[in-house]
């Protein structure tokens, strides 16, 4: 069964049990959040490293979307940092989860002004021609679960995976990488 799941569009890694206890026993330790997961994202403008530990909660205006910026909520942990930019137009970050709440990433960089690349929902369409480009070529948010790390609910075995940003993504970056 299903254990957890990836936002629409977003590419990687997702564990899924083969036998109800195994998915029982994964699911507690998404709930524990002792899941190692990171995410690589391509973001508008300059992102620095930074700790996200906000509420998280649906739009107050908007039930599509959700926003850290609410009065009550589940708690959210999103852990970022840089790993290339470029300019001032766009960075390309690593993302680590503590939690995992529904567009967890996705609502931190977008309410930090910092929005992911090609995001319909929590974006806004980009002025150079560059990143135009960049977004019409990954026709999604620029987006991927890249680590995923857990134990074997049956083995104990500690179990870590990754996964390199697919053809699109890697395209989008090749792109921002030739911003003068």
């Amino acid at each position: 069964g299903i254990v957890h799941r990836l936002d629409k569009g977003t590419s990687g890694l997702m564990v899924v049990a083969r036998h109800p206890r195994a998915r029982e026993k994964l699911k507690e330790q998404f709930a524990e959040h002792s899941i190692e997961r990171e995410y690589v994202a391509l973001c508008l403008g300059v992102v620095e490293k930074k700790t996200f530990n906000t509420l998280h909660g649906r739009h107050p205006k908007d039930r599509l979307r959700f926003s850290s910026k609410v009065k009550t909520g589940k708690r959210a942990v999103t852990h970022v940092r840089p790993l290339e930019k470029f300019g001032t137009h766009a960075t390309y970050v690593a993302c680590r989860l503590e939690t995992g709440r529904t567009h967890q990433i996705r609502v931190h960089l977008s309410d930090n002004a910092t929005p992911i690349l090609g995001d319909p929902l929590y974006g806004k369409p980009p002025k150079s021609d560059v990143l135009k480009s960049a977004a019409a070529s990954i026709h999604r948010p620029a987006l991927h679960a890249r680590v995923l790390g857990f134990v074997h609910p049956m083995t104990g075995e500690k179990m870590r995976f990754e996964s390199d940003p697919p053809a699109d993504f890697q395209l989008a970056l090749t792109m921002l990488r030739a911003i003068p």
